[in-house]
Formats: structure tokens, C-alpha cells, sequence
């Protein structure tokens, strides 16, 4: 079973029975987490010059590099903040086609909401299937895309990014406090993006594309 199938019962099903179970709240976890995982974050923004919390965030998560870094936005500019290992994902470079490939997704995203009840101690939700995504499986008449694709804690996963539950803690956070709306998500097959000279899928040089474009903002 893939995280998609998995990570679904957990958080989909369990948030529709909130409200007859006693549950965290994103407060709760702030007020339990917030202080430390800040403080843990801190010396990273200082060393980068960059103030805490920033006005906007971006993860970018390489999946042949098995790291997850993130960067903050100053003066209009992004600086890297840090990166973290990934501990667990499954699936090869590519991006995901449909439910049971065990595919991390490939592409750029946003995340739709942030679990503080996680059975992976904390999670944030991204967007995958997209609109790009949902496109190209018409053109291609694919169904069952997948989906419930999370950035969690713990260090195991399937199609998802385990983190460990230190580095879900401040990431949850400094979510929290930036907010959702302010969070770009860029997963990409590795930092360099490469051209493919025979794609197994037609759209893939342009998904690509965009993806090299999206990383250029970023620059070490």
C-alpha cells in the first residue's frame, strides 16, 4: 500500500470524525512545539541574515539528492535557510502517473492544509494531482491519479517525504506562522535538470521545463 492509499485512511477519515473526537489543534501543536522548534530554526535565519518569519517560503524537495531545502524570501530575493535530509520516499525519478506507481509527484505545487493529528506525528498536505497534473492525465485518459501526498514526520514513507519529526516540527511551525498562501512547493527529479532524449511521455520536456525555470530563482 502506497502513502496515498495509506496517509488517506489516516487523514481524510479521521478529519471528517473531528468533531466527535478529541483532537490537537494547529494552536495546540504551537503551543506545545512552537517554542522549541523556533528556537531550533533560529541560528539557521540568523546565520542566513534572514528575519524570522520571512513573508513568503519555498521547499524544494530534490528526490536524487534525498534532501529537502528550504529557502526564505528577503528583499524580493530567496536565500537558503537549510536543508534537510529526506529519510524515506519511494519510487525512481519521474513524476507520479497514478495511484500504486509509489511515485513522489513531480512538479510545482502549494499545500492545501496542515494535520496536526497525523498518525506521522505532524503533516502538511500538497496539492498533487495539480491542474497541470489533472491535464495531462485527460490528454492521456488516465484516472485513479492518486493523491493525499504529504511532507510528514516519522521516517518511513511510500510516496510521500518522511522528514523525522524534529525537522516536521519546525517546518509545521514556521508554516503556521507564515501561513499557507505564502508556501511554494517545487518537487523536482534533482537539482540540475536534465533533457530527456526519448521522454516516456510527450509532456515531460515541458513539465520539465517548468521546473528548471521555477528552480532558477534559487541560487546558492
Amino acid at each position: 500500500m502506497e502513502c496515498e492509499a495509506l496517509i488517506a485512511f489516516y487523514e481524510t477519515v479521521v478529519w471528517k470524525v473531528q468533531k466527535y473526537l478529541k483532537k490537537k489543534s494547529i494552536n495546540d501543536v504551537l503551543a506545545t512545539v512552537g517554542i522549541e522548534a523556533k528556537q531550533r530554526l533560529l541560528p539557521w535565519f540568523k546565520a542566513a541574515k534572514v528575519p524570522y518569519p520571512p513573508p513568503r517560503l519555498a521547499l524544494l524537495g530534490l528526490k536524487a539528492e534525498k534532501s529537502l531545502e528550504l529557502w526564505a524570501e528577503k528583499d524580493g530575493t530567496w536565500t537558503l535557510i537549510r536543508d534537510y535530509p529526506i529519510l524515506a520516499a519511494s519510487g525512481i525519478l519521474g513524476p507520479k502517473l497514478r495511484q500504486g506507481d509509489y511515485q513522489v509527484p513531480e512538479g510545482i505545487y502549494k499545500l492545501n492544509f496542515l494535520n496536526p493529528n497525523s498518525n506521522f506525528h505532524l503533516s502538511m498536505q500538497i496539492d498533487y494531482p495539480n491542474d497541470y497534473d489533472r491535464r495531462q492525465a485527460a490528454k492521456e485518459q488516465r484516472t485513479n491519479l492518486g493523491g493525499d501526498i504529504f511532507i510528514h514526520g516519522n521516517s518511513v514513507s511510500i510516496g510521500c517525504l518522511a522528514m523525522g519529526d524534529e525537522a516536521i516540527e519546525e517546518l509545521f511551525v514556521l508554516v503556521a506562522t507564515v501561513g499557507l498562501s505564502n508556501v511554494k512547493v517545487i518537487l523536482a527529479p534533482q537539482k540540475e535538470m536534465f533533457d530527456l532524449s526519448e521522454p516516456v511521455h510527450a509532456w515531460i520536456p515541458e513539465l520539465y521545463a517548468s521546473i528548471r525555470q521555477a528552480l532558477s530563482e534559487f541560487k546558492r
